[in-house]
């Protein structure tokens, strides 16, 4: 864990400094069922030698470059499949199968608050599904400079017994669960393979759409926006694109950033074998994506540590607000932020400990940088300190100040309205939401 805070406080350190942010940009991603089970186990009905086809599937990759990567049934072949990879973030195997998850992720793109949640529900009905700890992983990837989207990889329960729909439908709800509890107000993508059709209702796979809001890229792409209803299932390799399979991307932006799937296709013909044959039973998935940040509002980067409840303002921010009151409490560390715009909407996160300190600001007084500071407390990373300055040079500091800071400035013409992040009796994560002024 101390070692991933490190990276976390040099990539957020990088970032913070950066003089000229993009604002838009591109980017590719890649869904694939690797068929990583033992061959003994389970032949995926792929010919050939497995070690080799996984080495073969990250040759693949590196080749191809797709700039987010989320990989299923890595099990057994996975340091083949990452000996030939040359992507500069990956995820550590979680084990074999039996012992992890199969679920791992390669990327250009590093990220903070990675996680692995175990299904809940699982069914052997028609198979095996409850032998190894399936489940779906999470992470917030850095797109940018105050550029973050909520990647979600996930392998539900396989089979059409009773049992397995039940469990299957349990599965996507606690990830839809999920998405409401810690991915409240920010873009978000899951892919994976679902095992799951439009056309099986017991599934429930619309619940994305529905709970969370996200869209399919297959139904938008190659469906006109509108959910099949009539299975048409895909050959393997498939040449065509309005087939459905199991393997499907869902994204959302949010009101800091806009995301838009540009493209959908079958990458089976780019994932074959020297002589032809398949390397594995699943079709992938490609989706590129553009992004454009906010016009009305955006964030910043993060710093402190992933523990405690999150958080955050960005739904709750009225139009052309403006900070009014800014009140912060602390003592050792920090223990609470808060501020209030000028049409009376309050903010206020972490605990009561602490003094409590606050600024007023003037009618045309902006809130415009803040210094936040860093360290250890029971092991965990959390936020110590803070220092906000306003346009006209008044400041307002609480807690204790470390050598672990980082400073965070409203773009030229934008002004601090609201925070983002993670907290409990004190701050540990914390971000902030920008408004023009």
């Amino acid at each position: 864990m101390a070692v991933q805070s490190l990276l976390f406080s040099l990539a957020a350190a990088t970032l913070a400094s950066t003089a000229a942010a993009a604002t838009s940009g591109e980017f590719s991603i890649l869904a694939m069922n690797v068929a990583g089970l033992p061959s003994i186990l389970n032949s995926n009905d792929v010919p050939g030698d497995k070690a080799t086809n996984a080495g073969t599937i990250g040759t693949y990759f590196s080749e191809y470059d797709y700039d987010m990567i989320h990989v299923q049934e890595d099990f057994n072949y996975h340091a083949y499949l990452y000996a030939t990879d040359d992507h500069p973030y990956r995820t550590a195997t979680s084990g074999g199968a039996a012992i992890g998850s199969g679920l791992n992720s390669l990327s250009n793109f590093d990220w903070i608050d990675f996680s692995r949640t175990k299904w809940a529900t699982c069914s052997d009905a028609s198979g095996a599904d409850c032998l190894t700890p399936k489940g779906f992983t999470f992470m917030r990837a850095i797109i940018s400079d105050g550029v973050y989207i909520d990647f979600y990889n996930l392998h539900a329960d396989a089979g059409t017994e009773s049992g397995d729909e039940t469990a299957r439908a349990a599965n996507l709800l606690q990830v839809a669960e999920y998405i409401d509890t810690w991915s409240t107000g920010n873009a978000v993508m899951v892919f994976g393979d679902t095992n799951s059709r439009y056309t099986r209702s017991l599934d429930n796979i619309t619940v994305f759409e529905i709970e969370n809001g996200l869209t399919d890229a297959f139904v938008q792409l190659e469906h006109s926006g509108v959910n099949p209803t009539v299975e048409v299932d895909c050959d393997n390799p498939s040449l065509v694109n309005n087939c459905e399979t199991v393997d499907k991307v869902f994204y959302r932006g949010s009101k800091a950033l806009t995301l838009d799937a540009t493209y959908f296709n079958y990458e089976s013909s780019k994932f074959l074998q020297a002589n032809g044959s398949v390397l594995s039973d699943h079709n992938p998935i490609t989706v590129n994506l553009t992004w454009s940040v906010g016009t009305t509002l955006r964030q910043s980067g993060f710093w402190g540590g992933p523990h405690g409840t999150w958080f955050n303002d960005l739904d709750s921010i009225p139009a052309s607000p403006k900070a009014s009151v800014l009140s912060f409490s602390g003592g050792s560390r920090l223990d609470a932020v808060g501020l209030t715009l000028a049409d009376g909407t309050t903010f206020s996160h972490g605990g009561t400990g602490g003094t409590a300190v606050s600024l007023t600001l003037g009618s045309s007084e902006y809130w415009t940088e803040a210094e936040l500071c860093q360290g250890k407390y029971s092991s965990e990373t959390r936020n110590f300190y803070i220092l906000a300055t306003t346009s006209a040079g008044n400041t307002l500091s609480a807690g204790t100040s470390t050598s672990d800071c980082s400073t965070f400035t409203a773009p030229t013409g934008w002004q601090i309205v609201g925070f983002m992040g993670q907290d409990g009796d004190e701050m540990d994560q914390l971000a902030f939401i920008y408004a023009p002024q």
